[in-house]
């Protein structure tokens, strides 16, 4: 039995359509689908109580979309203008901030500043930083790449990786890197030590006592590293530390070295294995 007590809520037959064409389609949003089914369930009688549980929602939702709906009929059942201020940036000026960072630059520069965009699009540099935030733009970085001329790049690539991946049996791989001309500084005054809101100090002058070259091989299996410091950076030195390799490895393993290229004209230049 309905409430006497609710306004009865009587739908027109192009209503009614209407209403059934929006819980029916598949595009229609979910929030408008719903509150279409709501308002047909009223129309059929009962309490809101009622027609609540049978849809799944609480009390207070079906109160308020049958109080829109007889107050504004199909025009009630769409969503309400949202607190605060309204939308000031156009759809044009996004897309023209947008464009002109990936398609173009600045008179004498290289890429745009958010001051300099927003002065041409007329917005506010805040404006231009969230606009590239939501696109994931940061024109002020770049990165380098080279493209190698080697035209056995693409072999040496799978040797490489495949000794990394599928190392051979019996054998044993080392990958080698050198960290040349470390700097052996003496500060012309003992270093300052951090303190509570004070980071550690020390002497911009200092006393340079020439340099050393670390050369550095990894196991890539066991993770152990063998280490040979130089005085020099000379080929010879460079052949010196694959001698150590070669005597702290068992003789009846093959060894597999994978090294970048040695910063020094006097040392062999190339990528091997």
């Amino acid at each position: 039995m309905g409430d006497s007590r609710l306004e009865p809520l009587v739908l027109s037959e192009t209503e009614r359509q209407v209403l059934n064409n929006w819980v029916k389609r598949r595009t229609t949003a979910q929030g408008l689908a719903l509150r279409a089914r709501i308002v047909l369930a009223c129309a059929d009688g009962g309490p809101n109580l009622a027609v609540a549980a049978r849809l799944g929602v609480n009390r207070g939702t079906v109160t308020k979309w049958r109080t829109r709906f007889l107050r504004d009929r199909l025009d009630g059942l769409a969503d309400e203008p949202r607190p605060g201020v309204p939308r000031t940036i156009t759809d044009a000026q996004v897309e023209e901030v947008v464009v002109r960072t990936l398609e173009d630059s600045p008179a004498g520069g290289t890429h745009w500043s958010k001051r300099e965009l927003a002065k041409v699009v007329g917005i506010s540099p805040a404006s231009v930083l969230r606009i590239w935030h939501a696109f994931g733009l940061q024109p002020w970085r770049t990165e380098t790449f080279k493209i190698s001329p080697d035209p056995f790049l693409i072999d040496k690539i799978r040797d490489v990786v495949g000794l990394y991946l599928a190392p051979p049996a019996n054998a044993v791989v080392f990958a080698v890197d050198e960290k040349p001309q470390i700097q052996a500084l003496e500060r012309t005054a003992p270093v300052l030590p951090m303190l509570p809101g004070v980071p550690e100090r020390r002497t911009f002058d200092y006393v340079r006592h020439g340099t050393v070259d670390l050369f550095a091989a990894l196991n890539t299996a066991t993770g152990k590293v063998i280490t040979k410091l130089s005085a020099q950076h000379r080929a010879v030195d460079f052949r010196d530390f694959l001698d150590e390799i070669d005597r702290q490895t068992d003789r009846g393993l093959a060894v597999h070295v994978i090294c970048d290229n040695c910063e020094d004209r006097d040392v062999p230049q190339g990528a091997g294995a």
